[in-house]
């Protein structure tokens, strides 16, 4: 568990909290578990939660509906500049007064966001919205690019992920929990053509930070991520600047 008085740690281990909020940072590729992992994290310390991939998520949504091409940067720069995105408790997402969490969560949502996210002046368009979150108490901040470029200050940095065989199952077992169809070798394709246009962009491309842990769900469950987060926040409370990989 949390220990008690994390907040006062913070202030004694010298984290800027005066100035600014701390973050946990949580970077890695689509459907390693980052996102649940976040959302307990945060739940646990009860600090505040970025999921960026849920921003860009939106943009493309609103591209999809709204006939805006997923490659055509000024357009999609305009229409993020108008959106009115609001997150609510339950990991519900609301855009201009309606709920789109489900149409957030298709494949077809996912892979145009991942193609939008490639393009530089659409990242640039949503970097300070993601940065708004950084408030008191804390946040934890899950992405691709949230340790190298959102909160490079970030106290704890965490590279979380899984084999495209572990990612593929969990995609489809989501999936075909919510009476949807769902084919394990497409998503396994689509799960690595997004690897590498995520991988290769010229802009933030997902990769572990220098400082990051790394961290390897194909054989952990959920509660043991967040475990291994939690203690080592903990740590870094005590010995800030300590490292390893597992």
């Amino acid at each position: 568990m949390w220990p008690a008085g994390a907040c006062s740690l913070l202030k004694q281990q010298g984290i800027p909290m005066m100035q600014q909020a701390p973050v946990i940072a949580i970077d890695g590729p689509t459907a390693s578990g980052k996102g649940t992992v976040a959302a307990l994290v945060a739940e646990a310390l009860g600090w505040h939660l970025l999921d960026s991939g849920a921003i860009y998520r939106v943009l493309a949504w609103a591209a999809l509906t709204r006939g805006v091409a997923v490659d055509d940067g000024p357009a999609l720069c305009r229409l993020a500049a108008a959106l009115d995105i609001r997150f609510l408790p339950g990991s519900r997402v609301m855009l201009d007064g309606g709920e789109v969490t489900e149409d957030l969560r298709r494949e077809e949502t996912g892979n145009a966001a991942s193609r939008l996210a490639s393009l530089p002046d659409v990242r640039e368009a949503l970097l300070q919205r993601q940065r708004d979150f950084r408030q008191a108490p804390g946040l934890v901040a899950d992405g691709r690019d949230m340790a190298s470029v959102v909160f490079p200050d970030a106290f704890l940095k965490i590279f979380l992920t899984a084999s495209v065989e572990a990612r593929a199952e969990r995609r489809y077992k989501q999936l075909i929990d919510k009476g949807m169809s769902a084919n394990i070798e497409r998503l396994s394709a689509d799960l690595r053509e997004r690897d590498a246009r995520d991988m290769s962009r010229a802009v933030a491309p997902l990769k572990q930070a220098e400082d990051a842990l790394l961290l390897d769900t194909t054989a952990r469950s959920i509660e043991q991520a967040v475990q291994f987060v939690l203690m080592h926040a903990t740590q870094r409370l005590h010995h800030p600047g300590e490292s390893r990989q597992v």
